[in-house]
């Protein structure tokens, strides 16, 4: 079958584990055989079981709960990530083995020191304080090896910022505490390493990991690669699009942006590059549709989860609030594709290169778990017991046929690769917390804000880029989720100063949305940005490309991600809070109308090929749709049926001819 021979054009496993080991830092991890083999993957399972247990049935009390996940967390980094990459090797060296030991030591003095440590009530002795700094070592030299060295840097800087803040120009000045106050706020209160970030690791972000483990463990990526193939295949520009609907569908399963271009990369990019498409273009696609994913609901970003519990929101209502900017999002790239296809005549796939579509209905049982999450979450479940029974729900719908039942190795399997994946997540959300542990010592989070806004003279649009600035540039070496807690943590409290009444008893949910969301995807399109766009140069290990080159265009591709977060903190609309299906429908259809004209403009190419001022009007027109409001529609609407106009007279002319007469 030509599918067949289309996988096999896809790099070797080897490769595409080299491409992924180079640039995201979770993946760079030793591999192990024989008895070490057996420990750390004995490890994993435990660490997943454990989760499993406190999740059905209830978390232990919150030191408890977090140090334990914490301890898992930091002893399998130490085994599996080595102090650099150059120097991975199978071999476990001893200075690993003793952080190990003294990773689980450390970790589990909350364990064994409980009732004495709630007790003594802030009453810290020498030994707490040692435990307390080695703690805050560790996790340090944690995150530097699996997350990257500038969110260490960055913690680094706060902790310095808190020892010495009494030295610091201008607002950023404080008093300064001791190492003593330092490191008992940092390991021994709610605040710092133990914090928020941990907590929802230590509970949603693992058990939704655990969720993707098992899908991807019961065949569900291949199975979106031949649903893709069968929606998309045959549609002009089929492989490109093909890359944006398998990778909307990968995204739900993955929180890595990086991880999500390499596993349907290596499918759909030889596919796009044989069907015509350059090289930069076709790794363009595959980046920024694997980075959408992220915003993608059901099963967002880690990030989503932490947005969650800063807020106050409930994880679904930020969910439904994500759905119309996701779909714009996509949409832009879609249609981006599809007028690229049309300008350069690519055709689709033939029916003999797309697969069996019997075969392909057959195992549709397999999205039943992604409807079974979406069903319990909508009827008021929370996000815990969600994972739990859509975990479950998996092993059920699996079995339903023998080519994809799930034996109990494959169960133990997903076990220990769920726990894999989570090491990233404990480090980054642990790490972030010493920084979120100074910013509630010293106060920096208001200062910061109201820094942000006198720099800004109080505008509004400027404390919006300041803040889109500073989340791209966070993100050029730090994960989502660490980017998020910084930029949520420092600049969205100054866009929320700046929305919200200052009579009002309480902040509405749509300005803290605005706020949270706005951080949330400057901090997840920064993997497609250059000058460091990782997702972008991912792709260009699997493409052959230009990676600056790369990272333009999907700079350009993911066109809508840029201006969307502005348009929902001017009119949250889009969020579809307090609106009727009505107001709701209209929304949509007036921004997907938009996206087009959009879409258009950015490529140049409508019926025909664009000048400079068709360009303009399907930019300017699709910008005032996607804005949502009465007056701005019926303009936007206006210009591009100028557009439409010029574009059929424009074709008319071209197609005419003598011979034709």
């Amino acid at each position: 079958m030509q599918k067949e021979k289309i996988n096999q054009e896809s790099l070797p496993e080897q490769d595409l584990q080299e491409i992924l080991s180079k640039y995201d830092k979770e993946a760079s991890y030793r591999t192990f055989t024989g008895i070490m083999k057996w420990i750390v993957t004995i490890g994993a399972i435990s660490f997943s079981l454990f989760q499993l247990y406190t999740a059905i049935f209830g978390n232990l009390a919150s030191q408890l709960q977090r140090s334990i996940h914490l301890t898992f967390a930091l002893g399998l980094i130490f085994l599996l990530y080595p102090i650099s990459n150059k120097l991975r090797k199978k071999k476990l060296p001893i200075y690993d083995v003793i952080l190990t030991i003294v990773s689980i030591v450390v970790g589990l003095y909350w364990t064994f020191q409980y009732e004495e440590l709630i007790n003594r009530a802030g009453m810290y002795n020498t030994l707490d304080f040692i435990v307390g700094g080695l703690a805050i070592l560790l996790v340090l030299e944690a995150s530097r090896r699996v997350v990257g060295v500038p969110i260490t840097i960055i913690a680094i800087l706060f902790l310095l910022y808190a020892l010495y803040g009494r030295y610091m120009p201008g607002f950023l000045e404080h008093r300064g505490v001791s190492l003593e106050r330092l490191i008992s706020h940092m390991y021994y209160t709610l605040d710092g390493i133990l914090g928020t970030p941990l907590s929802v690791s230590a509970t949603f972000i693992f058990l939704f990991l655990l969720f993707g483990a098992f899908l991807e463990k019961s065949g569900v990526g291949q199975y979106f690669n031949d649903l893709a193939l069968l929606i998309a295949g045959r549609s002009v520009g089929g492989p490109a699009k093909v890359a944006v609907f398998s990778s909307a569908l990968q995204g739900m399963i993955s929180g890595s942006s990086v991880a999500n271009v390499v596993t349907s990369g290596s499918f759909t990019i030889p596919m796009m590059k044989k069907s015509g498409y350059r090289r930069e273009f076709a790794g363009a696609v595959e980046a920024a549709a694997s980075t959408g994913g992220q915003l993608m609901p059901p099963i967002m970003g880690a990030a989503a989860f932490l947005m969650a519990e800063f807020t106050g929101i409930p994880y679904w209502d930020i969910a439904k609030a994500a759905a119309i900017p996701a779909i714009l999002y996509f949409t832009g790239i879609w249609i981006i594709v599809h007028f690229e296809a049309k300008r350069t005549g690519l055709r689709g796939l033939t029916k003999e290169e797309l697969p069996d579509k019997k075969e392909v209905l057959k195992k549709l049982h397999l999205l039943i778990p992604i409807i079974v999450i979406i069903a319990l979450m909508s009827m008021g479940f929370t996000p815990i017991r969600s994972a739990l029974l859509g975990i479950l729900s998996i092993i059920v719908v699996a079995a339903f046929r023998k080519d994809t039942r799930m034996s109990i190795k494959d169960i133990f399997e997903a076990l220990a690769n769920g726990a894999r994946t989570a090491l990233g997540v404990a480090a980054a959300t642990a790490c972030a917390g010493i920084i979120v542990g100074v910013v509630t010592l010293t106060g920096l989070g208001l200062k910061f804000a109201n820094g942000l806004i006198d720099l800004s003279g109080g505008n509004l649009i400027l404390t919006l880029v300041f803040t889109m600035i500073a989340s791209l540039i966070l993100g050029m070496g730090s994960p989502t989720t660490a980017n998020y807690i910084i930029t949520s943590t420092m600049a969205a409290p100054a866009i929320i100063l700046l929305l919200s009444d200052p009579s009002a008893s309480e902040i509405p949910a749509t300005v803290l949305l605005s706020a949270h969301m706005f951080a949330f995807y400057f901090g997840i399109i920064a993997d497609i940005t250059p000058p460091v766009a990782l997702a972008a140069f991912a792709a260009t290990g699997i493409s052959g490309g230009n990676p600056i080159r790369t990272g333009v265009e999907a700079s350009r591709l993911a066109i809508a991600a840029f201006l969307i977060p502005y348009i929902f903190v001017f009119s949250p609309s889009l969020f579809l809070i307090d609106t009727t299906f009505i107001q709701a429908a209209m929304v949509i259809i007036t921004s997907i109308i938009g996206m087009t004209g959009l879409g258009a403009g950015a490529i140049g190419y409508f019926r025909c090929n664009m000048n400079i001022f068709e360009r303009l009007l399907g930019i300017v027109g699709g910008l005032l749709l996607i804005y949502p409001g009465g007056f701005t529609d019926l303009i936007g609407l206006g210009l591009l049926a100028v557009l439409l106009a010029s574009q059929i007279m424009k074709s008319k002319k071209q197609n005419y001819s003598p011979m034709n007469a």
